[in-house]
């Protein structure tokens, strides 16, 4: 049986996004595309290594930079500039990305 990924990190400040569920999408690359659709995924901060909450993962789909819009900053719960910066400043030079959609799953 092949394992799948447990734990995902996001920036701290994107937490209240996530816990509120506003924030209902990820973009990550390819090293962090193995997550696993009908999967339940802890969520940790990145700078402190503390769990926020549970999500379960619909679906992992690949997307090119120039494909990132209006949809995807509203599932991010982002401007759409601020959405591309973001992005270009955690993978500089990748343009095959990978839109990972979840849910969270509350307790």
């Amino acid at each position: 049986m092949s394992s799948h990924p447990t734990k995902i990190t996001f920036f701290e400040f994107l937490t209240p996004l996530i816990t509120s569920g506003q924030k209902t999408i990820t973009i990550r690359d390819e090293s962090e595309s193995h997550y696993v659709p009908n999967t339940e995924v802890e969520v940790f901060t990145l700078e402190t290594d503390r769990k926020v909450c549970d999500i379960k993962i619909l679906s992992v789909e690949p997307l090119n930079f120039d494909e990132i819009n209006e949809f995807h900053a509203e599932q991010e719960a982002i401007e759409l500039p601020k959405l591309k910066q973001l992005i270009r400043e955690i993978y500089p030079n990748i343009d095959k990305l990978f839109v990972i959609e979840y849910e969270l799953i509350k307790k």
